[in-house]
Formats: C-alpha cells, sequence, structure tokens
C-alpha cells in the first residue's frame, strides 16, 4: 500500500474522525463567526432588499457546484478512503484527483461562460430580478476556481488529513470579507453608495484565494510523499479508476442537479408567492432576504460541528465498509443520533429563548427574530439530517437518499404553492418543519434497514 494511504500509522491519524472533526469544527466556527458579523455588516451596508437580491444567486451557485464539484469531492474522497480499507490496494491515493480534474475542468469552464453569455437571460426569466445579470457575470470565474478546489478536498478527505481543507476555507472566508470591507469603504470613502456586486466580487476573490493555497498545499504534500511519485501500471488502472469514478460522480452529480433544480424553484417560488399574498416586491424580496440571510445562517451556525462531523464520517464509514466492520458502523449511527439530538435540542432551547433578543440586538430587525424563534423547532431533526445523510453515502445508498431528500423538497414547494399565497411566510416555515421531520424518519428508517440486514 503506499504510504500515503497508512492512515492509523501516526499520532495526527490515529483517531481521523476526532482530530479531523475536531480541525474542521473549530475552523468551522472561526469562518461562521466571520461570516456571522459578514452578514450584520451586508444588511446594514445594503439593506433588507439589497441582501434578498443577492441570496436571489444562492440557486445559481448550488446547481454550478453540483453540476461541476459537489460529486468529484465526493467520489475522490470515498474511492480514496475505500483503498485505504482494503490490503490489495493498488491505485495511487491522488490518481482519482487527477482524473477528477481531467473531468471537471472542461465542464467547469462550459458551465463558466454559459453563466457568463447567458446572464441576462438567466436574470429576467429564471430568477425573475434583471439587477442579478452583472452579479451572475462576476459569478462566473468562480466555478472554475470551485470546481479545482474540490478535488483538491476530496483528496485530502480521504486520507483523512482535514487541515488543509479547513485552512482554505478560513482563508476563503477571509479573503471574501476582506476585499468587501476595503472596496466597500473605499466608496464610501468617496461618498459614493456601493452596489452589492461588491459583494459577489468578494466571493469569487475569496474563491480564487483558496484555490492557490490548496493547490500550493498539495504540491507540498506531494514533494515530501514519496508515494506520489511512485509509477502506475499502465492504461488498464487508468481505465479503471476512469470508470470507477465516472460510476460513483454521475449518479452523485445527477441527484445533485435535480435536488438543486427543485431548491432553485424553491427559491424562485417563495418571493413569488408572497408577492400572491399581497406583498409588493420590495416587501417580498424583504422579506426572503431577512429569512435566508439573516434567520438561516443563524440556525445554520452550530451546524459547523454537525457538518464537521458528516465530512469525516463519510470516508471512515466507506473505509469501515470495505473492511466488513459492520459493528462498527452502528456504533457510529448510534453516537451520532445521541449527540446531533442532544446539540440540538439544546440550540432549540437557546434560540426560543433569545431569538427575539438575537434579531432585534444583532439584525435590527424584529422579523428575523421571530423567524429565528419559529425555525428553532427544526434544530434536532436539521442538525441529525446533516450527518446521516453522510452516513448514507458511505453505505453507497446514494439512491435511496435521492430519493427522500426529493420527497422531502416536494413536500416544501407544496406548502410554498399552496399556503404562502394564503399565510404568507409563515406557511413555508410550516412546511420547511414537516420537510425536516419527514426527512429525519426516513433517514432513521433506511438506516435501521440497512444496519438490521448486515446484524
Amino acid at each position: 500500500m503506499p504510504p500515503s494511504l497508512k492512515t492509523h500509522s501516526s499520532p495526527y491519524t490515529r483517531h481521523p474522525l476526532i482530530m479531523g472533526t475536531a480541525i474542521l469544527t473549530i475552523t468551522g466556527l472561526i469562518t461562521r463567526i466571520i461570516g456571522f458579523f459578514y452578514r450584520i455588516y451586508l444588511s446594514r451596508l445594503f439593506g433588507e432588499e439589497g441582501m434578498g437580491i443577492y441570496q436571489l444567486l444562492s440557486p445559481v451557485l448550488a446547481l454550478s457546484f453540483a453540476l461541476t464539484a459537489a460529486g468529484f469531492q465526493t467520489a475522490i474522497s470515498k474511492f480514496v478512503a475505500e483503498q485505504s480499507g482494503q490490503k490489495d490496494a493498488v491505485l495511487h491515493p491522488y490518481r482519482p484527483m487527477v482524473m477528477g480534474l481531467i473531468l471537471t475542468v472542461p465542464l467547469s469552464i462550459a458551465c463558466a461562460a454559459i453563466l457568463y453569455l447567458g446572464s441576462g437571460f438567466i436574470a429576467v426569466n429564471l430568477l425573475k430580478e434583471p439587477r442579478t445579470a452583472s452579479m451572475i457575470r462576476l459569478l462566473a470565474p468562480s466555478v472554475p476556481f470551485g470546481a479545482v478546489h474540490a478535488c483538491i478536498n476530496g483528496y485530502f478527505y480521504g486520507i483523512k488529513k482535514a487541515d488543509v481543507p479547513a485552512g482554505t476555507q478560513l482563508l476563503e472566508q477571509c479573503c471574501r470579507v476582506g476585499c468587501v470591507y476595503l472596496v466597500s469603504s473605499s466608496i464610501l470613502a468617496r461618498g459614493l453608495t456601493p452596489s452589492i456586486n461588491i459583494a459577489v466580487l468578494g466571493l469569487t476573490i475569496g474563491e480564487g484565494c483558496s484555490l492557490l493555497a490548496a493547490l500550493l498545499a498539495f504540491w507540498h504534500h506531494a514533494a515530501g510523499n514519496t508515494g506520489l511519485h511512485a509509477s502506475a501500471s499502465g492504461t488498464r488502472q487508468s481505465f479503471l479508476t476512469y470508470s470507477q469514478l465516472l460510476g460513483m460522480v454521475i449518479p452523485l452529480t445527477a441527484n445533485r442537479i435535480v435536488l438543486n433544480l427543485l431548491q432553485s424553484v424553491e427559491a424562485v417560488s417563495i418571493p413569488a408567492g408572497l408577492r400572491t399574498y399581497g406583498y409588493d416586491n420590495t416587501t417580498a424580496l424583504s422579506v426572503y432576504g431577512v429569512l435566508t440571510g439573516m434567520a438561516f445562517p443563524m440556525i445554520f451556525f452550530p451546524n459547523a460541528l454537525t457538518g464537521s462531523v458528516s465530512v469525516m464520517l463519510l470516508p471512515m464509514i466507506s473505509e469501515s465498509y470495505a473492511r466488513g466492520d459492520h459493528g462498527g458502523i452502528r456504533r457510529a449511527i448510534f453516537r451520532t443520533v445521541k449527540y446531533c439530538f442532544l446539540l440540538g435540542f439544546s440550540c432549540m432551547a437557546i434560540f426560543l429563548i433569545s431569538g427575539r433578543f438575537i434579531g432585534e440586538t444583532l439584525y435590527q430587525s424584529p422579523l428575523a427574530g421571530h423567524f429565528i424563534r419559529t425555525l428553532s423547532l427544526i434544530c434536532p431533526f436539521l442538525y441529525l439530517d446533516t450527518t446521516l445523510s453522510s452516513i448514507l453515502q458511505g453505505l453507497g445508498l446514494a439512491s435511496r437518499l435521492f430519493l427522500i431528500n426529493v420527497t422531502s423538497l416536494l413536500v416544501r414547494l407544496l406548502f410554498i404553492l399552496l399556503t404562502v399565497p394564503r399565510l404568507g411566510i409563515q406557511g413555508y416555515l410550516y412546511g420547511l418543519l414537516v420537510s425536516q421531520l419527514m426527512q429525519c424518519a426516513l433517514y432513521l428508517g433506511c438506516l435501521w434497514r440497512c444496519t438490521r440486514h448486515h446484524k
């Protein structure tokens, strides 16, 4: 086995799940704290309507990432981890990353070109907001940056070396916030009003800086690892890697595309439903901006911990599954459920008690406080769903995961279409709670059946 795959031989990797989770959690918390104050800064700089326009870009960014990066990162991480769990592994650990780059770079460049050239059509016909056209053009270069970065992250996650992805994530956030602050301060100093486009520019610059850091980290890692310089066994192994990698990437990418298309419909339908409810365009965008740009980041803040666990769980579960260690998988599921529920109920109590204070004091928005208190009810299920989905991917149950996620999204869309025009944004909040409850129950049922079968 190549030296870089012997992940249990050093003190750093003796407990890779604990170490990786700790590293990702610490950097994730720092990143979210920076992002938390960054959101406050943006909301005060551009207002609620500006935040609503900015949030309309989320479906475009998510769909681009799903098409060019998400499936590759997950597949590379899983493939490398499975190789480390097999005694007869002969493929080089960096080969899946190289193959992923060969496939995703042309795809991501084509996607960026479509976004840039078709920005006007996307803004007017899909997002229903012409002011997003210039923002889409600024966003386009970040797509190939993110695709290459995702492949490198997938490699490091696969060898359970989480410090590199964590470090580049923190660097990306710092560069993004620094760029927006410097540019907006310069514009304000000249007596002008900054545009929300500055926030998109910061996003692209941050992604580019993190990519450069990831490339330097991989170069340093490869230079110090003789196993990466060993010769490969030829075309047959290359073809094997291509076929196996595509066998993972294609269904993962298809799943993510379908899910993100549904999420895009969801994001566009909420302001439309609010207009039907009786709001004008400015009020509808303002309410949407408060919900997605202020309340959601607060509710997702503790997800730094569960998100870190889920990222490290996927290669760990994949490796255990390849070794046939089903007892270890069951223990991981039990501990995940126990601690995620504990975290979720604790956060629910905190947000219920302090939600109004957070909205009025930090965001200067009573509506944000109302949303935070209402959304607190989903915390136990939201945080658990993040980790359970990673376990399902590690067990190779991507098709069932896809069906569950689609069902959950369809429930939310049904609530948007039926209740938002009658109840306003409160109808969407009800749908969100119902869908999270159902999604959590289906995840647990699927895992119970799987572990019962192997037991």
